[in-house]
């Protein structure tokens, strides 16, 4: 299984790991790197979409020429999936996303990676990450950072179940950012992405899939950047602050679990927070 690892840095020990290194940004890579601004590419705007950048690049690039039921696949260099057998030591608390203590080496790490197909994956389309709770734990966070939606709906306040990924973004993101950007979509999705968000208070984010179904892919990569591409006349990228300079990554982690659990068969699989720069 071919299995892409993103970063933004140089990282040496990638190769080690069995995957595959591919820089995205403005660093200088060694020659062993795929990089985003090689063939049809979108890499003059990797500051505002960062990893999806990647996508753009491995549709384009990779996909169109790929025909067969094989799986493939990406990583990033802090997130990727393991075997099923760590899930249960894995927390995915708020806060602690992918938390997993016990690797002290990239050779501990290696050990742990998914890079096979897992025979569990056989009737299924698409694998994504185990999704975490985005339940604000904290009131005064809430507050602060939920004013304008806590006016909008002040039952958000005592409700845990209006924690929703709707709620998550405005947040963090910018209050009306998720809402114009859905006037955006098509038809055909817009009302059921609007009760994805709404009714939904885990998230399985990141940007990080492995699939053996190529057509689907095409499928999902057209419409989220047929999307992602008008939402540019709305934001631009003149955008200030983490929660907004990358906008279209976010956007493109809500949208991406949306789409596949409406068009495809997805399981959900254990994936740790890994920092492989520290070791």
């Amino acid at each position: 299984m071919k299995i892409y690892c993103i970063t933004h840095r140089p990282i040496k020990d990638i190769n080690k790991l069995g995957l595959i290194p591919f820089g995205v940004g403005k660093s200088e890579f060694p020659s062993d790197y795929i990089l985003e601004n090689s063939g049809e590419n979108i890499a003059y705007k990797n500051t505002s979409y960062s990893e999806t950048s990647f996508h753009y690049w491995y549709w384009k690039n990779v996909l169109e020429k790929y025909d067969t039921d094989s799986w493939f696949g990406m990583c990033q260099y802090r997130r990727y999936f393991v075997k099923y057998k760590f899930k249960k030591y894995i927390d995915n608390s708020a806060g602690r996303q992918g938390f997993y203590p016990n690797i002290n080496n990239i050779n501990d790490l290696e050990k742990m990676l998914q890079k096979e197909p897992d025979e569990d994956w056989k009737n299924y389309d698409v694998i994504l990450c185990d999704p975490w709770n985005v339940g604000v734990k904290k009131k005064s966070k809430l507050i602060k950072r939920g004013f304008r939606s806590l006016i909008n709906d002040p039952l958000i306040f005592f409700d845990k179940r209006k924690h929703n990924i709707k709620l998550h973004f405005e947040m963090f993101h910018g209050y009306n950012n998720l809402k114009k950007a859905i006037n955006e979509l098509p038809k055909k999705d817009k009302k059921d992405f609007v009760k994805y968000i709404t009714e939904n208070t885990f998230l399985s984010g990141h940007c990080i899939f492995f699939s053996n179904k190529p057509k689907i892919i095409k499928n999902f990569y057209s419409d989220l950047f047929e999307w992602l591409f008008k939402c540019e006349k709305i934001f631009g990228f003149d955008l200030k602050g983490y929660g907004q300079q990358r906008i279209y990554s976010f956007l493109t982690e809500r949208y991406m679990p949306f789409w596949f659990s409406k068009y495809a068969k997805v399981k959900y699989w254990p994936w740790i927070y890994c920092d492989i720069t520290k070791f």
